[in-house]
């Protein structure tokens, strides 16, 4: 007799995604899609259509082509980190989870790989279980958001629908805080403690955390434990939210402005952290390691350094598996009592 096959499940470890290619027309593709998305741009479509093709793809992306250019290795830094994070997490959870036929994939929302492409793959191949893991530590409508519409399209479409799982956020998660205070303390240990810890998160417009979005008060949370897991006083840090785009008013502070202070205060020592990105992007390598590091010196600071994410850290890796973890073992239970 043979034996009963293992149930299949598969983990999507998404992110928000890239282009295919530092270069204009790769750009202008992914900016379509990314701000096409009324989830991200809540102007009305008509008046938002107008600016999006008169203006911003008529310009924008060769300045942006430029900055992904200047940080472009084999392919973009976000997909390469991605891809190696979902290797490593797969390999930790196939040691551990022997019952299931298990699987983890990487997708982004924009660009490749398609989160829409891994559904379709996902129909080919029926599951038991789907376990989505958004890489934003922060829910918002505007990044985690878009990954449960791309599930919500594909539900209708199926007739053997698998078990789902959608895990939200982890932005007070002690594994996670932990990893954020390790990676501050790790890079202090080499190279000394500054006299400002700058806590930047990627903004969102104020009217949509005015509606109800919670990320910028998730932020904050994740801020105040990193710095009370630092032993830091108030003086000795802030949080900021960076990356504005046009002329509407951002959650504040700003990442620019705090710095352009600092700088003309004549601070001789800043070190900044992203605890919003799971993996290093433009905004982290060229925004805040480049542009803002001039911004501050430029105003009269001292030394400035950007720490990096926590990408393929070893804490980062265990936080991922954790989570997933967590709920392979629920789901192990369940089928049990079935």
């Amino acid at each position: 007799m043979s034996a009963t096959p293992k149930p299949k499940v598969t983990v999507v470890l998404a992110n928000l995604g890239t282009p295919d290619q530092a270069t204009v027309p790769a750009v202008r593709r992914f900016l379509k899609q990314f701000l096409s998305d009324t989830r991200v741009i809540e102007i009305p479509k008509v008046i938002w259509w107008i600016i999006l093709h008169l203006f911003v793809l008529t310009f924008r992306p060769k300045r942006v082509a430029e900055a992904y250019a200047s940080v472009w290795s084999k392919d973009s830094p976000m997909r390469e980190i991605v891809l190696e994070q979902t290797r490593l997490v797969k390999q930790r959870l196939q040691d551990e989870n022997h019952q299931f036929d298990l699987t983890v994939v990487p997708a982004m929302t924009y660009g490749q790989p398609s989160i829409y492409d891994v559904l379709a793959q996902l129909e080919k191949t029926p599951q038991e279980h789907v376990i989505l893991l958004p890489l934003f530590p922060q829910y918002s409508a505007t990044s985690t958001a878009p990954l449960y519409d791309a599930f919500a399209r594909w539900i209708p479409q199926q007739r053997h629908l698998p078990g789902l799982t959608l895990i939200k956020d982890y932005y007070q998660h002690p594994l996670f805080i932990q990893a954020l205070a390790d990676s501050v303390l790790n890079y202090q240990a080499e190279h000394g403690k500054p006299e400002k810890l700058l806590m930047s998160f990627h903004g969102i417009p104020q009217p949509y955390a005015d509606k109800g979005d919670p990320y910028a008060d998730r932020c904050r949370i994740t801020a105040r434990l990193v710095a009370n897991v630092l032993h830091l006083k108030d003086e000795e840090w802030a949080i900021s939210f960076q990356s504005r785009f046009g002329k509407q008013e951002w959650v504040k502070p700003y990442t620019d402005v705090i710095l352009q202070q600092w700088g003309e205060q004549n601070v001789q020592s800043v070190q900044v952290i992203s605890p919003a990105f799971s993996a290093d992007c433009l905004e982290t390598l060229e925004e805040l390691a480049i542009q803002n590091k001039e911004l501050f010196q430029h105003a009269g600071g001292g030394d400035y350094a950007y720490i990096a994410a926590l990408n393929t850290r070893q804490a980062h890796i265990d936080l991922l598996s954790s989570l997933v973890q967590a709920n392979l073992e629920a789901l192990n239970h369940t089928l049990a009592q079935a």
